[in-house]
């Protein structure tokens, strides 16, 4: 990939005689002769290091060199100065020059520094990526579930994550965890240490979402007093996650999808286009070919977005992840509440499964933590599962579970067992539970030799 750089000098021949060298070396080149250039260049084009002037025709070069390191710490400045400004230069290397060549200069030196420069820049975002990489290492193993359907899942957003620019579509019902996808798939690309912006298309109000996303410039509307970068320039070289995708308006998905084809746009009140390096990715919990088909979402954006389509399926789908959700949420309540929950008693754990859980994972997730705030010994009982009965043919029943070959009375006495055990020995709270008096109870353990 070739290196993009920018030489700010206002003597015509110097700046001329750099171009040509730097270009011959391979490099792109942006040559400008003023600040207002400068800065303008900085706030629209991607820039890995600068030739810097010190004095220019319309201003000082210290000027740039904070702009530049206001704009992206991460380029790199290389201060360019006559025999008597080295006390100038010296400063400007305080604020955060990479290194500074007093003039005439000597084009083999600069070469020379530049590649240190540019090979000290590389090895600077390397490290920031194998510390974002070592921080977000786990995210894919976040993504929980040993399921065929949730494999498949894990193997998909590998898959994506290592496809730097193409636009992901993320399908599933609230609650299946396609925000924990987007983050996976960020997470493990190598736009890693770069921005992840995050939008929910139907928590910003209609009349603000195009100035949040594209930004302004000053004098734009009434109360813009200064301009501002939109979401799109703060996830510049990383990725922007639209959550709810359907329910952005249309006059907005025909600027999104301009981004998505010419990775350009406005700001509002702006008359240049900015470019943007940024990868999109969309999450819906709506059918969008049926939005197509009503007229409130454009076809032409949805061929757009789901170049890579990941669909999550509910959890009523994968029951077999459910232990494996549930441990892993006790531990982090655990943590979290300072407490030492070992798991549930078995008629919780049926409860969990038998529950269609339209609220998904998320959903089960917030029965959990009730129920870890609740529960005072070191498992979790049935009454402190906080959900809402469902007509019997809607869900499973607890016989269902248990083995045909069994008998009506090996059946009953099993169930007894089991709910004796969920409430500790407890008669009065199982034949509470049970709806019938501590003496049936009673008589009925005694029928079948559980009484202890």
């Amino acid at each position: 990939m070739s290196t993009s750089l920018m030489i700010v000098e206002d003597e015509d021949l110097l700046r001329d005689i750099l171009t040509d060298e730097l270009k011959s070396e391979g490099h792109e080149v942006r040559a400008v002769g003023t600040k207002k250039e400068a800065i303008f260049a900085l706030h629209h084009l991607p820039i890995d290091l600068i030739l810097l002037d010190l004095r220019l025709p319309d201003g000082d070069g210290l000027e740039v060199l904070r702009e530049a390191k206001m704009v992206s710490d991460e380029t790199v400045v290389i201060v360019m100065t006559a025999f008597g400004e080295v006390e100038t230069a010296v400063e400007a290397m305080k604020m955060g020059a990479y290194d500074f060549l007093t003039k005439p200069l000597d084009l083999n030196h600069l070469s020379l520094l530049m590649k240190r420069a540019l090979s000290n820049q590389a090895l600077q975002r390397e490290v920031k990526f194998l510390r974002a990489e070592e921080k977000y290492r786990n995210r894919l193993g976040e993504i929980i579930g040993e399921s065929p359907k949730m494999k498949q899942i894990k193997s998909l957003t590998q898959k994506a994550s290592q496809t730097p620019r193409t636009s992901i579509l993320i399908r599933g019902e609230s609650g299946t965890g396609k925000e924990l996808v987007a983050n996976a798939i960020h997470y493990q690309s190598a736009r890693a240490s770069a921005p992840f912006v995050k939008i929910n298309s139907s928590a910003i109000p209609e009349s603000l979402v195009e100035a949040e996303l594209f930004g302004y410039e000053k004098g734009a509307f009434t109360d813009a007093k200064a301009p501002k970068k939109g979401l799109l320039e703060l996830a510049h070289r990383g990725s922007i996650f639209f959550d709810e995708i359907s329910e952005m308006k249309l006059p907005l998905q025909a600027k999104l999808l301009r981004v998505l084809e010419q990775q350009a746009f406005r700001r509002l009140g702006g008359t240049s286009d900015i470019s943007v390096d940024v990868r999109i990715i969309a999450a819906t919990n709506r059918n969008l070919e049926t939005a197509v088909s009503e007229g409130s979402f454009r076809e032409d954006l949805l061929y757009r977005l789901r170049v890579f389509e990941i669909t999550l399926p509910p959890l009523r789908e994968r029951r077999e992840d459910i232990p494996l959700l549930t441990s892993a949420f006790i531990l982090h309540y655990n943590q979290e509440f300072n407490k030492a929950i070992r798991g549930l008693f078995p008629l919780a754990e049926r409860m969990l499964y038998e529950y269609p859980w339209p609220g998904n994972v998320r959903e089960l997730k917030n029965v959990l933590e009730r129920a870890m705030i609740l529960a005072e010994g070191d498992r979790i009982l049935p009454e402190h599962l906080s959900l809402v009965p469902l007509p019997l043919e809607k869900s499973l029943s607890a016989v269902d579970l248990l083995p045909y070959s069994l008998t009506l009375g090996e059946v009953e006495k099993r169930y007894l067992e089991g709910f004796m055990k969920s409430f500790r020995g407890s008669k009065s709270e199982a034949a509470r539970h049970l709806g019938v008096t501590r003496a049936t109870l009673r008589k009925k353990l005694r029928d079948y030799d559980l009484e202890s």
